[in-house]
């Protein structure tokens, strides 16, 4: 099985509680991933928690995203 992002909740700050299709939540705080060109621009908060749930991940309007699997490695914040 595919691991999907199902549901984004924005929890403050440059944290997530995030759902996945294994029945599985975990929040991250994705402030130390917002790195490079298309990153940068979610350090604004206000751009930050535009996010969407898009093509089983979370995406920003901008087309940054991060891939599911990568999100449920990341340390529960």
């Amino acid at each position: 099985m595919f691991l999907e992002v199902t549901k984004a909740q924005y929890m403050g700050d440059y944290k997530i509680l995030l759902w996945f299709n294994d029945n599985s939540q975990r929040q991250v705080n994705l402030y130390d991933e917002l790195n490079g060109e298309i990153y940068e621009p979610l350090r604004d908060k206000n751009i930050f928690r535009q996010f969407i749930v898009k093509y089983n991940t979370i995406e920003w309007p901008n087309g940054a995203d991060f891939a599911p699997e990568y999100l449920a490695s990341l340390p529960e914040a």
